[in-house]
């Protein structure tokens, strides 16, 4: 049976509608392993840059416990880490940390609102995490799984597009941190998903999830197939 070990973002577990469990089939890494007769295990939680998939790979047991029955190593992380971000990432994820509770949900409430604002007006400047930031930590992720699995085939992605309100409707970081992360996968040897491609109609045309984030079911099956052919063209490959 196939395994795929996939480190996302929310958009391999969100839908249409919200948030899934992680074993909904109708979500792309489970239509993905499903075709190729297999299983998902996904680690995954919102906002996840490529720096936080390797934290996840350096300090959760359980991607330990997973990295010698995987078949495939699925980056799916990179996508996040172009938009745009007013606030440095410390301050911003430093807000759940407010007490008491009343000041934390003043200072997210001002922060929501003014993000939107601040997006448009620094021109989607500065983003979540840098381009070259990015492809240092899927590097690390790679090559630490290789140092202990060198035969191990993998698979990335390149960021989709947004139309959501949350972000003022902009997203200039994506170009330069797609170009960053298809120069990365040349030169490492993994196939990239073009999300954008894949899904930009799906969102753009709103047939998507109403934040303009996230996606519905048809994108999922688009991209559930698009990494089970992948997944399988290299899973044929003499090892």
């Amino acid at each position: 049976m196939t395994t795929l070990l996939v480190f996302g973002d929310s958009l391999s577990f969100h839908g249409p509608d919200g948030a899934y469990p992680a074993d909904d089939e109708r979500l792309w890494p489970n239509r993905a392993a499903a075709a190729l007769n297999g299983q998902a295990e996904l680690f995954a939680r919102p906002g996840w840059t490529a720096r936080d998939a390797f934290w996840a790979l350096t300090s959760d047991p359980k991607v330990w416990a997973q990295l010698p029955k995987a078949d495939v190593l699925v980056l799916a992380v990179g996508s996040m880490d172009t938009l745009p971000s007013p606030l440095p990432t410390y301050l911003r994820e430093g807000l759940r940390y407010l007490r008491p509770d009343p000041l934390r949900r003043w200072a997210r409430d001002r922060y929501v609102a003014a993000q939107p604002w601040l997006a448009r007006a620094f021109r989607g400047r500065p983003v979540a995490l840098p381009p070259a930031l990015t492809v240092r930590y899927l590097d690390r992720v790679l090559g630490s799984i290789r140092a202990l699995r060198p035969d191990l085939p993998a698979v990335g992605v390149l960021p989709p597009v947004h139309k959501s309100s949350s972000y003022g409707f902009v997203h200039t970081g994506r170009v330069t941190g797609a170009a960053a992360i298809q120069a990365w996968g040349d030169a490492a040897g993994v196939p990239l998903l073009d999300l954008a491609s894949l899904v930009g109609e799906h969102v753009l045309g709103g047939r998507g999830n109403p934040d303009g984030m996230h996606w519905g079911w048809e994108a999922h099956e688009r991209v559930g197939e698009a990494l089970a052919d992948a997944a399988g063209a290299l899973l044929d490959r003499p090892r």
